[in-house]
C-alpha cells in the first residue's frame, strides 16, 4: 500500500489536485507564505508555542468517549467519539487559527482578514487575533449571517469585523471571494483560511495544524479501547476536521475512512453540496479538486442544512484519497443529520454541530449491521449550540419533528 505523508510535491500537488491557479500578485503573496511556513516547521520553538498554545489555550488533547447509550441502543459496533466540541470556543478550528495566527505574527504582520460559513473558523480566528494582538476581519455570507446569529455576535464581541458578503447565493463561496480580494489589496494582511482548500499552501498547512487530531484520536484509541477503530468517519465540506483525523490512520490499512458529505434535499443540481461524490475535478479559489459545476462550467450552486458544509469544492487531498481508494466518500441527507442531532442529544447528553451529525448520521446507519466487538470513530468536529436556535425554528415553522 502507498504510503500518504500528507505533504504536496514541489508545485503543490497531492497526485494530480492541488496547484496554484492564481494571478501573479497573488502568487507573490502564497510565496511569501510558502517560505515563511516551511521555515517555521524547522523552527522548534514555532512548535514549543504551538503545543504550548494548544495545552494552555486549547484545552488540548480533546478526550474520546465511548457512546455506550447510542451503542447499545443501536446493537451492533460500539461508537466512540473525538470530542473536538470540547476545545476551546467548541469546534476542531482553533487548531488551525492558532497555528496560522502565531505564523502571520512570526511574518511581522498586523491584520488578519479570514472567510467562514457555519462562523465557527471567524469565531476562532477573531479569538486567536485577540490572543496575538492582531487586527480581525470575518467575511461571512448575508445568508450564513442570518443562520448562525449568535456566531456574528461572537466574533464582534472577540473585537472582528464582520463584513457580509452580498454577493452569488450569499453563502461561504461568495465569503471566500471577497476575502480573497481583500487580501490581494493589501499586501499587509495574512488571510487565515478555514478549510483545507485553497491554493498551496493552504491545504497542506491546514492539514498540518489539524492533524493533531488524528494523531491524538490514534493513541487514545489503542489506549482507552484497545485497539484501533475499523473505521473513521468525519463530515467533510472544505475537509479539514476529516483531513485532520484521517492523517492518523493514513497508513494503518485495517482502518476505513470514512467522509461524509452533505446530500441536503437530494441528488439534484442545487440540492446538495457533495462534491466528492456527485460533483467532477475542475479548478475554483486556486486549486484543482471535485468540485460542484454549473452549466457553463463554473462553480455551481450547493446547499445544505449546515452552513459550515455549503462549499462547492473539497479539498484536494481527499480528492486523491478518493481516486487511490484509500478513503470512501458517502452523502447524508439533512433529514438524516437533524436525526442523528437529535438521537446523540437524548440518548448521551451531546449536542453536535449539524456539521458533525453528517458523520454521526453514517456511523448510525453503518453500527447496527455490524459485530459488537466492532469500532467506529466520528470525529465530534464541533458542539451545536451555535444550531439549537436554528433547530428550534424549524421545528417551530413544523419542517422536521424532533
Amino acid at each position: 500500500m502507498s504510503t500518504f505523508t500528507g505533504k504536496p510535491d514541489s508545485r503543490g500537488f497531492f497526485g494530480a489536485y492541488g496547484g496554484q491557479f492564481v494571478p501573479p500578485p497573488l502568487q507573490q503573496r502564497l510565496e511569501e507564505v510558502t517560505v515563511a511556513f516551511l521555515e517555521a516547521l524547522e523552527d522548534p520553538e514555532f512548535d514549543r508555542e504551538l503545543a504550548r498554545l494548544n495545552l494552555h489555550y486549547a484545552g488540548r488533547p480533546s478526550p474520546v468517549f465511548h457512546c455506550q447509550n447510542l451503542s447499545r441502543e443501536l446493537g451492533g459496533a460500539q461508537i466512540w467519539l473525538k470530542r473536538e466540541d470540547l476545545n476551546h470556543l467548541g469546534a476542531h478550528k482553533i487548531n488551525n487559527t492558532i497555528g496560522q495566527c502565531l505564523l502571520a505574527r512570526r511574518m511581522g504582520k498586523k491584520e488578519v482578514v479570514a472567510e467562514t460559513g457555519a462562523g465557527q473558523h471567524g469565531v476562532a480566528t477573531a479569538a486567536s487575533a485577540a490572543l496575538m494582538g492582531l487586527k480581525c476581519a470575518v467575511y461571512m455570507g448575508e445568508v450564513d449571517m442570518q443562520r448562525q446569529k449568535l456566531n456574528v455576535i461572537r466574533m464582534e464581541i472577540l473585537g472582528a469585523t464582520v463584513v457580509a458578503a452580498l454577493s452569488g447565493q450569499r453563502t461561504l463561496k461568495e465569503a471566500v471571494d471577497e476575502a480573497l480580494l481583500a487580501w490581494i489589496a493589501n499586501e499587509d494582511i495574512f488571510y487565515v483560511l478555514g478549510s483545507a482548500v485553497g491554493p498551496h499552501p493552504y491545504p497542506f498547512m491546514v492539514r498540518y495544524f489539524q492533524s493533531v487530531i488524528g494523531r491524538e484520536a490514534r493513541a487514545q484509541m489503542l489506549e482507552f479501547a484497545g485497539r484501533l477503530p475499523d473505521a473513521c468517519l468525519a463530515s467533510v465540506g472544505g475537509g479539514s476536521n476529516a483531513i485532520g483525523l484521517f492523517a492518523g490512520f493514513l497508513d494503518d490499512a485495517d482502518v476505513k475512512l470514512i467522509g461524509v458529505e452533505p446530500g441536503g434535499r437530494g441528488s439534484n443540481y442545487g440540492d446538495h453540496a457533495a462534491s466528492l461524490t456527485l460533483g467532477e475535478p475542475g479548478v475554483m479559489h486556486g486549486f484543482h479538486s471535485y468540485m460542484i459545476k454549473n452549466p457553463d462550467g463554473e462553480a455551481g450552486e450547493v446547499y445544505s442544512i449546515s452552513a459550515g458544509l455549503d462549499y462547492p469544492s473539497v479539498g484536494p487531498e481527499h480528492a486523491q484519497l478518493k481516486d487511490t481508494g484509500r478513503a470512501s466518500y458517502v452523502t447524508v441527507t439533512d433529514r438524516q443529520a437533524l436525526d442523528a442531532f437529535f438521537l446523540l442529544s437524548r440518548l448521551e447528553g451531546i449536542l453536535p454541530a449539524l456539521e458533525s451529525s453528517h458523520a454521526l448520521a453514517e456511523a448510525i446507519r453503518l453500527a447496527p449491521a455490524m459485530p459488537r466487538d466492532s469500532l467506529l470513530l466520528v470525529n465530534l468536529s464541533g458542539r451545536g449550540d451555535k444550531d439549537v436556535e436554528q433547530v428550534a425554528r424549524l421545528v417551530a415553522e413544523g419542517v422536521i419533528k424532533p
